[in-house]
């Protein structure tokens, strides 16, 4: 024997292999007698060859695909197994690959050898077509139910993958595989003992102990053939509630249940039941005893992912959630490293939504702080993170430093995320945080690492006013040294927004300065719009002189962008009209709605015969909420934050004023809710909406002649429950002279369909509103929703803008008809009766003011407050004495108003005695309105409010007043 080590190039891994050399080589496969090992490891090389992304011609593929049929012709069981995984690679690229299907079916005869049975099924389904599926029926189905575990998880496998490409012939199965899923322990060896087929060829030991796999195959595939019919997905669930399943005495031993021995298997059904429970933890209490039950099971895997489930479900309670915080409670403590891995994982991930409810294992997670996986000691940390108090804040910054070298860039975002959550949830805790920022920022580490760090003291300087000039420092020092100048830039373009407005601005000049003189082009560049923001903002004559000066030296710079930025930046400095309109306002354009109507534009071949394009038309959002978009984290921080920023508004009595009050719980302020929380989302989804509603509606030849839309619902408001077998959601929308209500329908049973389904709507009469046309679905079928719409005029117009203008409000009941006629859920195809009348009651729709506003950014709250005017204000103060908290009362006027509000003013601060707000919209998608909230509060009074409403048209105003009160 030899102990000297092997050359790398004298490897036996065919690592270096020649296509041409291979191809060669193939005439192996003509010789005679056949030379098995010769043609197993040339095989071996074919397949090497194909998965390193090798491409082979049709006619080369072809040519070698035939000569490996005549290995067909020796009986050596390696052999055929490695021909049967050639021919399935080149299945795909050769011809005539048909051909050897005759060759394939003798091999999968009851009457062949075991192990050839196997791989000649796979390779059979791999290469068939179609149309030659009703000629393998019978063998297959036989397959499926037979005894070997080998030969049955090769058909159940094989017809899962014929099934997306034959779903009605593979539906027709659906007993043979359920035979095979409960098939009892005993029975045909499944489960234990040694099995033999047919032909009484013996079956090693390998194939009993992989036996149980057949079960995990059989119910992915059962799964897949009953995938939209939810009460055929229960029933399978259901039908696995024995005791003798695994569970520790939960069930005690149900009787006519299939019993579950495959711990993948397992896994699948509880990810079914929680399919089937859908989020509703109320409706479904059963299946969320079952998962309760599951958690106690024996395998750590099953116990796991019957935690991981429950941890998924939406709208628990923390005492819903106390069991699988248990089981969790006691995972972290497992020797195995995997397992605590999957469980702190989880912990981390249920302490965004349930902080509460995890902290009770906060003295656990402390231990696994110093664990030697650093992966468990970073969700560890993170989590303490989460659900910690401000107590603890000092004593966790600290213990992070200590790790923090030791971990991978991955888990450091994971953790600055964590401790940017941290500083916005405890600001009085900013000097430890930001000292453990700046410290990041001077070690080394990656560009995520850094951008992160960066995010939350940007988050920081906006959200903590007394930590800005802290925080804007330690940037001042981060760019002095630093190795990404995309951070740079962003760095420089907050210290221009912000550093005019501290207490010693000149401190930031000299760093922007640097910049200039020591960066690349792209830094100069955002540097001198820095210099130019201090310019034109900072009160100090001298100090705006100077920064003249540097301007000007600038003019000298090598690049061309830097000189031209300077050149500009100077003449702006000079003119106070263009100051204001380029370096001093505080918005910016929705480019999100840009980007649709320049596409719009682009796409519309009479646009340009019209005129230019208007760019008046697209909205415009504050800089402010723009940043914290574009800085917004991703992950479950990310959820935590959406969370936290779109909590539902509060449905009080309504606000009680002078014996009249303003209820908040009317039907159509649903769309207004999401529209109406921090100014999100509103101008930018809310226009690219309604832009898509107004071509949609073009489309159609009833509402031609209604001309353009003036403003749309914010959100479709639901008319059903999500469960029930019919769901509708309404949409509306407001022409000049019409209104068009749009209910998108969606069948759920599968043995049904529908045809010529509409709504038919009561109570027009009151809204002074006169029904002109109904647009039909023809077909409702399973999960394919549709749509059908409701048109009304307007009564009371007479061509003027206040008859057109004025809000029509009012309660319409509505009925969903239809003709149902049964069909063969397996095929979808109805039955030959002419079906019968049927009819579904659906929620009252409401038309509402919310209705009629359509919420955008229209600039600065205060300049338009200005801009608007007094000639239409109208001011009015009430009582809220149905309120005992401002934030209850604000959040019942935004959601009558549907309004837009900004700059953050629909949070009220902690322990504030009063709070202003302004809300703005477009009503009637045209003219401004802005309404100014001032709320007080006081022991004696209660809640007070003074309501200020300012429009471009009188009528508008009136109308808003109105409502209110």
């Amino acid at each position: 024997m030899s102990w000297q080590k092997k050359d790398a190039d004298a490897s036996e891994l065919p690592l270096h292999l020649d296509k041409s050399m291979v191809l060669q080589e193939a005439r192996i496969f003509n010789a005679t007698p056949i030379m098995p090992r010769k043609c197993r490891i040339l095989l071996a090389k074919i397949i090497y060859l194909l998965y390193q992304g090798e491409t082979l011609g049709t006619s080369e593929a072809t040519e070698l695909f035939f000569s490996i049929t005549k290995l067909f012709q020796n009986k050596d069981m390696s052999l055929r197994q490695m021909v049967y995984l050639v021919i399935k690679e080149l299945s795909t690229i050769s011809e005539d690959v048909i051909m050897v299907t005759s060759s394939l079916m003798k091999d999968m005869q009851p009457t062949s050898d075991v192990i050839y049975r196997g791989g000649a099924i796979r390779a059979l389904c791999k290469i068939t077509d179609v149309s030659m599926l009703p000629g393998l029926e019978r063998f297959l189905k036989a397959a499926l139910v037979e005894r070997n575990a080998a030969i049955a998880s090769s058909a159940l496998m094989s017809t899962f993958h014929l099934f997306w490409q034959a779903k009605d012939l593979v539906r027709r199965w659906s007993n043979e595989v359920q035979e095979t899923l409960h098939r009892k322990p005993g029975s045909g060896g499944y489960f234990g003992g040694s099995s033999s087929s047919a032909s009484g060829t013996g079956v090693n030991s390998t194939v009993s102990v992989n036996s149980t796999m057949v079960q995990y195959h059989a119910m992915g595939l059962l799964y897949a053939m009953r995938e939209h019919d939810r009460m055929a997905v229960l029933k399978l669930v259901q039908g696995f509630t024995s005791n003798s399943g695994g569970s520790r005495g939960f069930f005690g031993g149900g009787s006519g249940g299939g019993v579950i021995r495959n711990n993948l298997a397992h896994c699948l059904l509880i990810r079914y039941a929680c399919r089937v429970m859908d989020g509703d933890v109320q409706s479904n209490r059963d299946l969320y005893d079952l998962l309760e039950g599951w958690i106690r099971h024996r395998s750590d895997m099953v116990s796991l992912e019957a935690v991981r489930a429950l941890c998924g479900l939406t709208n628990l309670s923390d005492k819903d959630l106390a069991p699988a915080i248990t089981a969790l409670q006691l995972f972290i403590a497992s020797p195995k490293p995997t397992v605590r891995f999957a469980a702190m994982r989880t912990l981390n991930q249920v302490a965004t939504t349930h902080p509460h409810a995890v902290s009770v294992c906060n003295a656990d997670i402390e231990g696994l702080i110093g664990d030697s996986n650093r992966s468990v000691a970073t969700f560890a940390i993170t989590t303490l993170l989460k659900t910690g108090n401000a107590e603890s804040v000092d004593r966790l910054i600290k213990q992070i430093s200590g790790f923090m070298g030791d971990i991978t860039s991955e888990f450091k975002v994971i953790v600055m995320e964590a401790v940017r959550a941290l500083a916005l949830k405890f600001p009085n805790k900013h000097v430890t945080i930001l000292t453990f920022l700046s410290n990041v920022l001077r070690d080394e580490g990656s560009y995520e690492t850094k951008k992160v760090v960066v995010d939350a003291m940007f988050d920081m300087v906006r959200e903590i006013p007394q930590c800005k000039e802290t925080a804007l420092s330690h940037l001042c020092e981060f760019i002095e040294d630093c190795e990404y100048h995309k951070l740079s830039v962003r760095i420089l373009h907050l210290l221009g927004d912000e550093g005019p407005q501290t207490t010693s601005p000149s401190i930031y000049i000299r760093h922007i300065y640097n910049r200039v003189i020591l960066e690349k082009s792209v830094v100069r560049a955002a540097a001198v719009n820095s210099l130019t923001k201090f310019a034109v903002n900072v009160q100090d004559s001298a100090l705006q002189s100077s920064l003249r000066i540097l301007l000007r030296r600038c003019l000298e710079d090598r690049d061309d962008e830097v000189r031209d930025r300077a050149m500009w930046a100077l003449r702006v400095c000079d003119h106070q009209e263009a100051s204001d309109k380029y370096v001093k306002d505080t918005s910016c354009y929705d480019w999100d709605a840009l980007e649709v109507k320049l596409y719009q534009y682009c796409s519309d071949p009479l646009a340009a015969q019209e005129g230019a394009f208007n760019i008046t038309l697209v909205p415009r959002l504050s800089k402010a909420f723009a940043a914290s978009m574009h800085n917004k984290p991703s992950g479950a921080l990310a959820d935590e934050m959406d969370a936290s920023a779109s909590l539902p508004l509060s449905h009080g009595s309504g606000a009680k004023t002078a014996g009249r009050s303003a209820g908040a719980g009317d039907s159509g302020s649903a769309a207004a809710k999401g529209a109406s929380q921090t100014g999100a989302a509103g101008s930018s989804s809310v226009v690219q909406r309604q832009e898509e509603f107004a071509q949609q509606l073009k489309r159609i030849p009833e509402f031609g002649q209604f001309g353009p839309l003036l403003v749309s619902s914010a959100q479709a408001t639901p008319l059903t429950e999500a469960e029930t077998e019919y769901v509708v959601q309404c949409t509306k929308h407001l022409f000049r002279e019409h209104v068009v209500f749009q209910f998108d329908c969606t069948n759920t049973i599968p043995d049904q369909l529908l045809e010529n389904a509409f709504v038919v709507m009561t109570g027009a009469e009151e809204a002074e509103l006169e029904e002109v046309a109904t647009v039909p679905v023809a077909q409702l079928v399973c999960d394919q929703p549709a749509t059908t719409y409701v048109a009304f005029r307007k009564l009371q117009v007479d061509g003027t803008d206040e008859s057109a203008l004025q809000v029509l409000t009012g309660t319409f009941t509505t009925t969903l008809k239809f003709i149902v006629k049964d069909c063969d859920p397996t095929t979808g195809e109805p039955d030959g009766d002419d079906g019968f009348e049927d009819e579904y009651v659906l929620e009252d729709v409401e038309l509402s003011l919310s209705d009629w506003m359509q919420p955008v950014y229209l600039g600065e709250p205060t300049k338009v407050w200005a801009e608007v005017g007094t000639p239409n204000e109208r001011i009015e103060t009430f009582a809220l004495s149905a309120f005992d908290s401002l934030q209850d009362a604000l959040d019942s006027v935004c959601d009558i108003m549907g309004m837009l509000v900004c700059d953050g003013g629909a949070k009220v601060p902690e322990n504030a005695v009063s709070h202003t707000a302004f809300l703005m919209a477009l009503y009637a998608g045209q003219i401004k309105t802005v309404v100014r909230v001032r709320l007080t509060i006081a022991p004696q009074t209660g809640v007070m409010m003074e309501l200020g409403v300012r429009s471009q048209n009188a009528l508008v105003s009136d109308t808003v007043m109105e409502v209110v009160a």
